[in-house]
């Protein structure tokens, strides 16, 4: 449930509310959906909403155990989906060889993969925000088990691409929607939590993805196309989970079956609740909910500036996919497997992060009670300005002791510190966004998504001539000079972010 619903779901919508629809400025589509804000007007009487705070049908109300359980739930999604874009690459050169084409272009499965992660939360957001956090997800799991059995079965070069690409499309859907999710059943205090763990599943697959990829291509019984076959076994034995015990956590969707269902017991036709009078056409399909990530993009500083910062570092995640077989396999002669356990040093970091957030939480959690307990985005940035720190020092640290004449152990540490800061650095970004934008998180960070997945897919296929050219010490330093130009981003939020969010049309903030 979004901040907005959950913090006014006691009130009436004002009868003005209607005529307001048909103003020259009407409120949006969900604004309609949740009641108002103004007190001491008339009030709407067939309104359905929540029965007073304690009420066991608002997922803010669940118990933290259940709640717990459906957290988990959509970490495995996330972690299918995130899984799939890296498991394949140890096989580039594999496929490369199978398909035809060279290893540059090989490349592609993984770019084209993440290239999908970058379109299809334009839609799949939208989606959830109308109709509900499960039918904007488990339809696309299934489609994702599909694409995943495609590649696995493809001829040709045309085929793996395509099924790759179509397969992040649908696979983007939990990357995008699950944070919103976890808003709308945790508390702003202990959403911290939960998505600290999210963004572990979101992270996991990307790190563990190589070393399972390459285990199943050293396996004289197995090879490349089973890369993809035990994604889309894992992606449907996560799906069959969740289509029985993930239950819809949408604040409007759940009071519209609310009021349907008292409608029939109460016989009264003019009950309506959540997002019953949302009016869809198809113009305000495309310019409102579909481009309302894109506009966020542009039009928002906060979503803007949090983008830029998040995408960077993702994509030098999806760098590595390149760089480590390059310095553990290439320079210093390591095997496939062997070449591959550094990505868990990236994990270990990953892990790491885990406990800088955790940290945060606490103080998190004495400024929300001050504020009446009310999301405060600006106290979730102190974690991030070390996340930014610790991200600079691993990636000067990386390139500069990672050739083979240095031992190993250098190297694999500062893959930890480059997967602590980047851990930190992307839970943050999600919790301000969530933070921040509530009702819109959906669209906020699939804006956010939009954006690192267009440079996470253009990164790996850059790697190899950049750092082959320029070499590994000149390449990483020229990424850790970027990554220390960011570092006083989370700086200039603490002191502005109020004066933006005042600023937003979709964010405002509530005195």
């Amino acid at each position: 449930m979004s901040r907005h619903s959950s913090s006014t779901s006691h009130t009436q919508v004002p009868e003005q509310t209607e005529q307001a629809w048909h103003s020259p400025t009407p409120p949006s589509d969900e604004e309609r959906a949740l009641p108002s804000k103004e007190e001491g007007k008339a009030k709407d009487p067939n309104q359905v909403e929540w029965d007073g705070d304690n009420d066991q049908e608002n997922p803010r109300n669940w118990s933290n155990g259940y709640k717990s359980w459906i957290t988990f739930q959509l970490g495995m999604l996330a972690l299918a989906a995130s899984l799939g874009s890296s498991i394949i690459s140890p096989a580039n050169d594999t496929i490369a060889d199978y398909v035809g084409v060279s290893e540059e272009v090989s490349i592609l499965s993984i770019s084209l993969y993440i290239l999908g992660f970058a379109f299809g939360p334009l839609c799949w957001a939208p989606v959830s925000e109308l109709w509900g956090r499960r039918i904007s997800m488990l339809p696309a799991m299934f489609c994702l088990g599909l694409f995943s059995i495609g590649t696995a079965t493809s001829k040709n070069a045309q085929s793996v691409f395509i099924t790759r690409f179509f397969g992040g499309i649908f696979g983007s859907a939990p990357v995008s929607n699950v944070s919103a999710a976890l808003g709308d059943i945790w508390s702003p205090k202990a959403r911290g939590t939960a998505i600290t763990f999210y963004a572990v599943a979101v992270v996991g697959g990307p790190t563990l993805g190589p070393l399972i990829g390459s285990a199943l291509l050293v396996n004289p019984y197995l090879g490349w196309r089973w890369t993809e076959y035990i994604e889309a076994i894992w992606t449907f034995a996560v799906l069959a989970l969740t289509l029985f015990c993930l239950p819809e956590v949408y604040g409007p969707v759940i009071l519209k079956r609310k009021a349907k269902r008292l409608r029939k017991e109460t016989g009264n036709a003019a009950l309506w609740g959540g997002n019953e009078r949302v009016k869809l056409t198809p113009k305000t399909i495309v310019t409102k909910h579909l481009s309302r990530p894109l506009r966020m993009l542009v039009t928002e500083p906060m979503v803007t500036c949090i983008a830029l910062y998040a995408s960077f570092v993702y994509a030098l995640l999806y760098l590595t996919l390149e760089v480590f077989p390059i310095v553990f396999e290439e320079h210093r002669g390591w095997g496939p497997v062997v070449g591959s356990t550094p990505f868990l040093a990236l994990f270990v970091g990953v892990l790491c992060a885990v406990i800088i957030n955790l940290a945060n939480q606490p103080r998190y959690a004495r400024i929300s009670d001050a504020a009446h307990g009310k999301p405060v985005p600006e106290a979730r940035l102190a974690p991030m300005a070390i996340g930014g720190f610790l991200f600079a020092i691993g990636l000067f640290w990386f390139g500069w002791t990672a050739k083979s004449s240095i031992l190993w152990v250098s190297p694999v540490f500062a893959a930890g510190f480059i997967g602590a800061g980047f851990n930190v650095i992307f839970q943050q970004c999600i919790n301000f966004l969530v933070d921040t934008y509530g009702l819109y998180a959906a669209s906020a960070v699939s804006a956010n998504t939009f954006l690192r997945s267009v440079l996470a897919a253009g990164f790996p296929l850059v790697a190899r001539p950049m750092f082959n050219n320029l070499g590994v010490g000149p390449a990483m330093s020229i990424l850790g000079g970027i990554a220390t130009i960011a570092i006083p981003v989370p700086f200039i939020f603490m002191k502005y972010g109020l004066t933006l969010r005042r600023m937003s049309k979709f964010a405002p903030v509530d005195e």
